[in-house]
């Protein structure tokens, strides 16, 4: 039994992992590896039988099972239409399933390493796959799954930031003066912007969720999947100068617009929502922070030095977002 106040994955021991694929008939050699994901609990379990498997562990309370079905379904038609994701394996008709008041879904394991890019050829190869997953993800909508907006990765985390008094006294104007007038130039990069599209999106299209092989790009973890505007899945590809930048986004777009046209306009949008991922990332790791595997593996979090840093970054952004997009929308 969970002793009070413990967190939610204290009693997720390697025997309740094992005990819950054997509840789906899914039997283990013992074998079992934790890999590397703070949001979840996450492992890559050897088999009796067959290749290994991995398992993801819900946080308890982030998704309804609504919202984690649709997901699967997303990834799922995505794998329908021969584009490299990692769907969730079907078991007895279900991809969710419980255990002990776990939620656990079950994926085959697949292997590769980071994609270079720093070559125009592999960005355009990922912009080709990006572009497929947005034709899908646009052909409806999803209807638990939230919508990435200022609201939700904006005011939501600096209200909780300040009502929970993470921010040292001595800091916390100067932080929340910065962040409401990095809010403000997010409304206007979207005002410049203008009616732009949302779709489902990967949500967190970054390197460290794209496996790469010879075979090309492998995507997994659409665990932040939500409705956004397609340059969400774009530009956390593109790194450097401006220059470099403005290279990186062609080559991604030779190959994105074989299979999904791309409104320029979004372009405005590209700081705006840098500025929103580092906003949201603080009130995520505030969220978390009584999760003991927060502070073991974010130590510097919460130091004064941190929020000396986020104000700093954050005054730089305010400048970068009033400046001209990449190229001329």
């Amino acid at each position: 039994m969970t002793p009070p106040n413990a967190h939610p994955f204290s009693s997720l021991t390697p025997d309740a992992v094992l005990d819950a694929l054997e509840s789906v008939r899914l039997f283990s050699d013992g074998r079992l590896l934790a890999l590397n994901s703070f949001e979840n609990r996450v492992y890559q379990i050897g088999m009796e039988e067959g290749a290994p498997l991995i398992a993801k562990f819900y946080r308890p309370e982030r998704w309804s099972d609504e919202a984690i079905y649709e997901e699967h379904m997303f990834t799922k038609a995505l794998a329908d239409q021969e584009i490299p994701v990692i769907a969730p394996l079907e078991i007895a008709g279900h991809t969710l399933h419980t255990h002990a008041g776990y939620r656990f879904t079950v994926f085959p394991r697949q292997g590769g390493r980071a994609p270079e890019l720093d070559d125009s050829a592999t960005l355009e190869w990922m912009g080709r796959f990006i572009g497929r997953i947005h034709a899908v993800g646009a052909i409806e909508p999803f209807q638990s799954r939230p919508q990435l907006d200022v609201e939700t990765f904006g005011v939501e985390p600096l209200d909780y930031l300040i009502a929970n008094r993470f921010i040292p006294d001595d800091l916390e104007q100067a932080y929340r003066s910065i962040v409401q007038q990095c809010l403000d130039g997010v409304r206007r990069c979207y005002d410049r912007a203008g009616d732009v599209a949302m779709l489902r999106l990967h949500g967190d299209c970054h390197v460290g969720n794209v496996l790469w092989t010879d075979a090309g790009p492998h995507f997994v973890d659409f665990d932040d999947s939500r409705m956004g505007p397609a340059i969400q899945d774009l530009w956390m590809l593109l790194s450097g100068e401006r220059s470099d930048m403005v290279q990186q986004l062609s080559d991604v777009l030779a190959g994105y617009e074989d299979f999904y046209d791309f409104n320029p306009r979004e372009l405005f949008l590209i700081e705006a929502l840098r500025t929103l991922r580092l906003i949201h990332y603080s009130g995520w790791l505030a969220r978390r922070w009584d999760d003991p595997a927060f502070p073991v593996a974010f130590p510097w979090f919460n130091t004064q030095r941190y929020w000396q840093d986020r104000i700093l970054e954050l005054r730089e952004q305010a400048a970068l977002m009033d400046e001209p997009p990449l190229w001329p929308a």
